[in-house]
């Protein structure tokens, strides 16, 4: 294990962060507001560190391995959040240390879980880095500084592999750096496209550019305490389904669309089984909420579509109190928030990939009972899926349900209910926000212990990390050399 390079990276990871403080502050600045103090020390703070661990000499191992790969992502993680909630301390908007890191590990882990009950009464400057930090965790902090610094050379795959969503991996483009400055190109452009869209329909362009931050990065944090349903505008609603729903598509999917080659596209299994399941639980949603609920048929199906992508995209946004639906949208938004959205988007859950691979093996076993001779391989695109793959997928599937119930655990000490209880552990793992019971839409965490609130941050970083770089990092194992 090379800790000096592991290091190094955390320092130019420190860098980034301090750059990304400079917008707030400008903000902070332009509006006359006294949080700008709190962004100055943060961000000097941050970069004389960082500058300090940039000349850290990683010696003769400076090519990077598998467990460097994880390690510097867990440990990356765990430096920006620590350093992240310093803002909110600081300028007083969050006063105590653990709800800031809550609020902060929401952000960057995209979950947009919150402990504020009184948004809009925060300074412009302090819910733009809390926007901000969502934009950051979408893409990934790793992947935006192998874009701008590409220097480990081959060992950067492992960085990317290790921060990057889905059972499967690979480069778009032969060089890792350049990969990353495709991910982001696309990124940046739908954030602009979202940006325009939103200014056009009628919000401010800070309110327009925070809701794309958050939008693209599947993340929900929103700068009004009723959410989108502040705005009453059916053209604010369809502009975030419509690009909530690109948010949960493989971004790769979109580069080959970019280059033409949408046969590659369309033969997508898990971009077909993608929209087949977004499709069926609208019409589902949308025909409980007509015959159950009663609400009129267009509302309705504005409702249904809204709330199930921005639940499968695991967005989190609202603009009705889901917890109080029918009993039927209930448990299929619980259900999508399990599922999540594509591999290789900014969503979280356990991917509708790992969906297709588990039931392909099912099949496969099922079909072994019948025929035990026979042989067969699992293929996804017309392409063999190794077995190894298989397998961490059976891996990821045990170990998430069994942090997801360890959670479920902690949090019901604070007595809330099962099923706030449940899904509470369920959002936060699955990186969704809003949970339901008196953790839905219309509430936040800020009732919670502790101790909770400690699980469930820690929750949400193995759920945005895919559990492995946290699980290496906490096994003892590691930082044994062999």
């Amino acid at each position: 294990m090379n800790v000096r390079l592991i290091f190094k990276i955390l320092g130019y990871i420190l860098v980034v962060e301090a750059g990304a403080l400079l917008l707030p502050l400008a903000l902070a600045l332009y509006c006359g507001e006294a949080a700008w103090l709190s962004f100055v020390l943060v961000a000097a703070l941050c970069a004389v560190l960082g500058f300090s661990l940039t000349r850290l000499h990683p010696g003769r191992r400076y090519m990077m391995q598998g467990r460097d790969g994880y390690l510097s992502v867990a440990v990356a993680w765990l430096g920006l959040s620590v350093f992240g909630a310093l803002p909110y301390v600081i300028s007083g908007a969050i006063p105590h240390y653990v709800d800031a890191l809550f609020e902060t590990i929401s952000g960057l882990t995209t979950t947009g879980a919150t402990i504020l009950t009184d948004i809009e009464s925060l300074p412009r400057s302090v819910l733009f880095w809390r926007a901000e930090t969502q934009w950051m965790g979408g893409m990934g902090v790793l992947v935006m500084f192998l874009a701008l610094m590409p220097r480990l050379g081959d060992g950067a795959i492992h960085l990317m592999r290790a921060e990057s969503p889905g059972p499967i991996k690979s480069k778009l483009v032969p060089k890792v750096g350049q990969t990353a400055k495709i991910l982001y190109g696309i990124y940046m452009g739908l954030t602009l496209g979202e940006t325009v869209a939103l200014r056009v329909a009628g919000m401010s362009w800070y309110e327009a550019l925070t809701h794309a931050f958050t939008t693209l990065a599947t993340g929900g944090f929103s700068v009004r305490n009723a959410s989108i349903a502040a705005y009453e505008s059916n053209a604010v609603v369809w502009i975030i389904t419509v690009f909530t729903f690109l948010a949960g598509a493989n971004f790769a999917l979109m580069y080959a669309a970019l280059r033409g080659q949408w046969r590659q596209v369309l033969r997508s299994e898990e971009l077909r089984l993608y929209v087949l399941l977004l499709v069926a639980a609208v019409g589902l949603v949308w025909l409980d909420l007509s015959v159950r609920a009663g609400v009129p048929a267009g509302q309705g199906f504005t409702d249904a579509s809204f709330q199930v992508v921005t639940i499968m995209t695991t967005t989190g946004y609202s603009t009705r109190d889901f917890a109080l639906w029918p009993t039927l949208s209930r448990m299929i938004l619980t259900a999508l928030m399990f599922v999540g959205a594509c591999a290789g988007s900014t969503a979280g859950g356990i991917k509708v990939s790992r969906l297709l691979i588990h039931i392909k093996t099912l099949r496969r076993d099922l079909g072994r009972v019948i025929h035990p001779r026979h042989l067969s391989v699992i293929t996804m695109d017309g392409e063999v899926v190794d077995e190894g793959v298989v397998a961490s997928c059976h891996s990821f599937l045990v170990a998430y349900l069994l942090v997801l119930v360890a959670g479920t655990l902690v949090v019901s000490f604070d007595n809330l209910g099962f099923e706030a209880s449940l899904t509470a552990s369920m959002t936060c793992i699955g990186n969704v926000g809003p949970a339901l019971g008196v953790l839905g839409p219309t509430g936040n965490f800020s009732i919670l212990s502790i101790a909770s609130k400690l699980v469930l941050a820690l929750e949400m970083l193995m759920g945005r990390l895919e559990l492995l770089p946290i699980l290496v990092l906490l096994n003892p194992a590691t930082w044994r050399d062999r």
